[in-house]
């Protein structure tokens, strides 16, 4: 009856020295992410929107989580 479902491998990388954060899908790069909401952006272009970008095992995480954006939080306490 087919393949079963593939789930997608979505990845946010490790924060560069800028910060931004690469979002991959299995090899291909979907976009480069700044804060959180670039991250749900970037998955929405992708038509994957469906995801719970916080809470979702389907992406990974590295570097830290969904609220690690280094050196970008001095720029929104203002």
């Amino acid at each position: 009856m087919g393949n079963p479902t593939q789930y997608p491998h979505i990845v946010v990388h490790a924060p560069a020295l800028d910060g931004s954060r690469r979002v991959t899908l299995g090899d291909e790069t979907l976009g480069i992410a700044t804060h959180l909401d670039d991250v749900v952006e970037i998955l929405r272009l992708a038509d994957l929107d469906r995801i719970e970008v916080e809470e979702s095992d389907l992406i990974e995480w590295q570097g830290g989580g969904p609220d690690d954006w280094p050196g970008l939080s001095e720029h929104h306490q203002d």
